[in-house]
């Protein structure tokens, strides 16, 4: 049996396997349960509130990106500009973002969080921060480098691009999936 970097061991021809319909099956099961118990805990306070996950996206993006125009926000969520009316209009009513013109084209609309806004997305991060920061500790550095891989790989050119304009070269892995120049 051969070893692997976190030292335990493979059985022969393990490294093949990944690419079976069951092992591919399987990664389709992670995901999902991934998912479902990393907003588990985000679903619970958003329904307290009655919001669901697109009023998170929304308060997430904004957050990550204060002054970010609809059209941008449109572009990283994929959505309609009905669907997200439906979604942001209600944040802005509720007091959790504020919409200011354009400085140069008062056409814009620049999203920004309240401090309202911001202390429930601070509570939100800190439910699933956790998960994450466990899950991590657990993986070691090695496989959350190829988590990252994989979840680059999983994601399209446009969702590569948006990460790729928002975070600072150095986050985005040497050798990745298409790693775009906006």
């Amino acid at each position: 049996m051969s070893e692997t970097p976190d030292s335990k061991p493979m059985g022969a021809g393990r490294q093949l396997l990944f690419l079976r319909e069951e092992e591919l099956r399987l990664a389709q099961d992670l995901l999902y349960f991934g998912y479902r118990d990393f907003t588990a805990g985000p679903d619970a306070l958003l329904a307290e509130l009655n919001m669901g996950r697109a009023h998170h996206r929304v308060l997430h993006f904004v957050g990550r990106r204060p002054g970010i125009t609809v059209g941008e926000l449109l572009a990283i969520l994929s959505i309609t500009k009905q669907s997200l009316g439906r979604v942001l209009t209600p944040l802005i009513e509720d007091g959790y973002v504020v919409q200011a013109h354009g400085r140069s084209d008062r056409r814009q609309r620049l999203l920004s969080l309240t401090p309202k806004g911001q202390e429930l997305e601070r509570r939100l991060f800190e439910r699933q921060r956790e998960w994450v920061m466990r899950a991590y500790r657990e993986a070691g550095p090695v496989a959350v480098e190829g988590f990252r891989r994989v979840m680059r790989g999983l994601m399209g050119a446009e969702a590569r691009a948006q990460l790729d304009r928002a975070e600072p070269a150095s986050s985005v892995p040497a050798g990745s999936p298409s790693r775009s120049v906006a």
